[in-house]
């Protein structure tokens, strides 16, 4: 059985990938990092996503996964974007994010509230190979937080079609149409067919 790590320190998102790539990795286990954080300094989702896993594969000899996501409001010209995890300042507090957003968003009106979670999601082998694919979820941003699941800003993000927020959705629903959903389920395949070669 071969070992893929994936790149966080982040047991939500092990156990999350888990549900949604585990039937996809066939014989191969998915496992946590305990490694150094690398500085994430890209100007992508994706250049971020390939920094986290190159250093993971680096630090433990592995195959390694890694994202990089947030999300990016139309009306603010794609922001919060890369600096999602730190839009509120340097404390990296859910809250503080998902407060200043809607400050941000308070006068606008709903048809203007467009946005999208954006996930990167890549590979890094021990031979040096790697590759990245992004995931998009449309929808738009609520005026005030809803829903009790998820995590960052689920709770002000209503995905397209939807009159629930992120937060509102199952595991089980999100994880059939997320931004993350839909990068990984690109990419891994490509990865197994590496790894089998």
């Amino acid at each position: 059985m071969a070992r893929i790590v994936l790149a966080s320190h982040n047991s939500h998102k092990l156990q999350e990938l888990r549900a949604i790539i585990g039937s996809e990795l066939g014989v191969h286990q998915l496992i946590g990092y305990d490694g150094p954080a690398p500085v994430e300094d890209g100007t992508t989702f994706a250049e971020n996503a390939l920094i986290k896993a190159r250093a993971a594969a680096a630090h433990t000899g592995l195959p390694a996964l890694a994202d990089d996501s947030g999300i990016a409001v139309d009306i603010l010209g794609g922001s919060p974007g890369i600096f999602s995890a730190r839009w509120g300042g340097p404390a990296r507090d859910d809250r503080q994010n998902l407060e200043l957003l809607l400050w941000q968003l308070k006068d606008v009106a709903p048809a203007h509230r467009a946005a999208q979670f954006v996930c990167a999601a890549a590979y890094v082998l021990p031979d040096g190979s790697e590759h990245a694919e992004l995931g998009v979820w449309p929808g738009r941003v609520l005026t005030e937080p809803d829903g009790e699941n998820g995590f960052g800003y689920d709770p002000i993000f209503a995905p397209e079609g939807e009159e629930r927020s992120s937060a509102g959705l199952s595991s089980g629903e999100k994880n059939l149409t997320s931004h993350r959903a839909r990068a990984f389920r690109t990419l891994v395949p490509g990865l197994i067919a590496r790894l089998e070669e």
